[in-house]
């Protein structure tokens, strides 16, 4: 949405988009929990597990976890960008992260590299680096098991990071098979995520709409139907949302409304020409 459009509604951003400020995201009680969590477990490390289906929130909750560790001092925090990647990128992208020069076709090197300098950060701090990845069900058995040998020492007594992971039934699959037992009995903080209620989907969008500037931008009936059609899913509401603030702007009303809902998305029948009427 243009500027002149954001004017228009006294809007800072569009609150609907996935791209707005992660200081604007609602944060939920779960949400906060986790959050509490997160900062136990970075003082211990080991893994910990956001999942539930597409469209429930799992990457918005990872850029709220992002942000609020990045700003606990000397919590180095990371973000694994190509999680489907093979073991050679894997290592180069987790040796590019670290500020160390890894070669693939030397995994034992690697390994002795980037676990020196974990022990070094952690001689003088009293967290462990997190790495943050988002749809980690792409990510291949092989290269989650080498993840978590490489962050373990003193025969699995420590852990030299801390991981969060978020991903969709598929992660939860493939923890559930023999050769990944070992990564998910390791999972020491979950958070799942599922359908939404219509309350807790009404108070994400007045929480979305104050934040953007115009909290009066939809009426409350519009806000409990698309709370209600959205089917628990935040992604679909907030798609609907912006389909709607299309519509307003093409048609310039200066408020959503439940009558722009149905001229949007249910039209109704198309009236049949009588037979025999001229064109």
């Amino acid at each position: 949405m243009n500027r002149k459009l954001l004017s228009l509604y006294g809007l800072k951003w569009n609150p609907f988009t996935p791209d707005v400020p992660v200081e604007a995201l609602y944060r939920s009680t779960r949400v906060e929990s986790l959050l509490f969590r997160v900062d136990h477990l970075a003082r211990e490390g080991g893994f910990a597990l956001v999942s539930g289906p597409p469209g429930t929130g799992k990457s918005t909750t990872l850029r709220i976890v992002s942000d609020h560790v990045s700003s606990i001092r000397d919590l180095r925090v990371e973000i694994l960008t190509r999680p489907q990647a093979g073991m050679a990128d894997f290592y180069r992208e987790l040796g590019d992260l670290f500020g160390v020069d890894l070669s693939p076709h030397n995994r034992w090197r690697g390994t002795k590299v980037l676990r020196e300098r974990w022990k070094s950060f952690l001689e003088t701090s009293l967290f462990r680096p997190m790495v943050l990845i988002d749809e980690a069900q792409e990510m291949a058995p092989p290269v989650l098991n080498e993840l978590r040998l490489m962050m373990s020492s003193d025969l699995d007594s420590v852990q030299m990071l801390t991981v969060v992971l978020s991903g969709d039934h598929r992660l939860l699959a493939k923890l559930r098979h023999d050769e990944l037992l070992p990564l998910g009995s390791r999972i020491r903080t979950r958070l799942v995520l599922d359908a939404e209620t219509p309350e807790n989907l009404a108070a994400c969008l007045r929480h979305a709409l104050s934040a953007a500037g115009n909290p009066r931008l939809m009426t409350e009936g519009l806000t409990t139907t698309l709370a209600e059609q959205a089917m628990g899913n935040l992604r679909v509401m907030m798609g609907m949302a912006a389909d709607l603030l299309t519509s307003a702007a093409e048609r310039e009303l200066s408020t959503l409304d439940e009558k722009l809902y149905l001229e949007t998305f249910d039209p109704g029948p198309k009236r049949r020409r009588p037979r025999g009427a001229r064109s």
